[in-house]
């Protein structure tokens, strides 16, 4: 027994070549595992007892010294490519070292990137937080991740990192914020995009501006009241309501944004508040009440009806901070061109020469 066991003791000292580094897999990709076993094909049985120990080039891996002749590598990485060897040391502390094996660990180049945005759908609230996740389907190593906004192309943010997906964020979205965007991935093989996405944000309504039109400065009965409600924020669709006294009288739409009409003919009750409601699905708003007043029906010897004019005259009253405080503004010129003198008649050559439209009355902010 003796003489066999120094058999197998004396053999790896004369013929190191006996001990044999084998990897398994022997080509890996990043990120998976690798077994690295160190083998003696001379020694039969456990009559010797040997400690065994791995390097890569000139440093050791794992624990160290161990009873183990095999370790293992839960990941292997590019930069884990490199020269590979192993080592076993007797009781006598007699050190036998196998050949070196490179081992080289192969990338895999993204492919399939993607855009995806969280609220989901790309529609997302002013003010509301916004993720860009940029993602693919296969790639390994660091990976740099770029955002990039509008067809042209503005770069907003890059980031590198050991991941398939990664996130741009944005805190609070605002209205210049509604693009296309696309994100850029790559590992070393080339930058792969993502195709576009469009992102809307959709704004609330602000608070609406009712306007009254009426024929003449004292509106009477039947005469038509035209109730022009506008809200100068929101997304469209917009649904507008009318109200008198907190009555529903109608609605309208405005799909394109903007503002809606409702016309109305006076009775004898119509005399009062009047207010207006928008509504685009993110929340309603409500307009200041405007007041109005107006006499019984009209006769045929009323000078304003019975007064020829080139033009209809009309009369306009706006919602003030102020229910009921109506100012007039007296206006000579056409609207487009109009310079308003608030409690006098403005005159000048260049109003005379110009063909009257007659008075426009509103109330006035303060």
């Amino acid at each position: 027994m003796l003489p066999r066991l120094l058999l197998l003791i004396c053999a790896p000292l004369c013929e190191p070549a006996d001990l044999l580094l084998i990897a398994s897999p022997s080509h890996p990709t990043e990120g998976s595992p690798v077994t690295l076993t160190c083998k003696m094909p001379f020694l039969q049985s456990s009559d010797a007892q040997f400690q065994f120990c791995f390097f890569r080039d000139t440093r050791a891996l794992g624990p160290g010294w161990s009873s183990s002749p095999k370790l293992q590598i839960a990941a292997m990485w590019k930069e884990d490519t490199g020269s590979y060897w192993c080592e076993a040391q007797t009781m006598a502390s007699k050190v036998l070292r196998s050949r070196r094996s490179q081992i080289n660990v192969h990338r895999v180049p993204v492919a399939d990137v993607s855009l995806e945005t969280q609220p989901p759908g790309g529609q997302v609230m002013e003010g509301d937080r916004l993720v860009l996740i940029c993602s693919v389907a296969m790639g390994t190593g660091d990976i740099t991740f770029l955002w990039y906004k509008g067809a042209v192309g503005l770069n907003l943010q890059s980031k590198t990192q050991r991941s398939l997906t990664a996130e741009y964020e944005i805190p609070s979205v605002r209205e210049s914020d509604a693009e296309q965007y696309y994100c850029v991935a790559e590992n070393g093989y080339g930058p792969s995009p993502s195709g576009l996405v469009s992102i809307t944000v959709r704004i609330p309504v602000s608070r609406p501006i009712l306007m009254l039109r009426a024929p003449r400065a004292q509106a009477a009965v039947e005469d038509v009241l035209e109730l022009h409600c506008e809200a100068l924020r929101g997304s469209p669709p917009v649904l507008y309501w009318f109200y008198h006294e907190d009555i529903t009288l109608g609605s309208r739409s405005a799909p394109s944004g903007g503002g809606a009409s409702f016309n109305l003919s006076l009775t004898a009750e119509h005399s009062g508040n009047y207010s207006c409601e928008a509504n685009n699905g993110l929340g309603a708003q409500r307009s200041e009440a405007v007041t109005l007043n107006f006499t019984g029906r009209c006769s045929a010897r009323d000078p304003l009806r019975s007064l020829p004019s080139p033009l209809p005259q009309e009369f306009t009253y706006l919602n003030s901070p102020t229910p009921g405080q109506l100012q007039p503004i007296y206006e000579n010129e056409p609207r487009e061109q109009s310079v308003a003198v608030h409690g006098r008649q403005q005159h000048s050559s260049e109003q005379k020469a110009q063909k009257p439209w007659g008075h426009i009355w509103r109330t006035r902010f303060p």
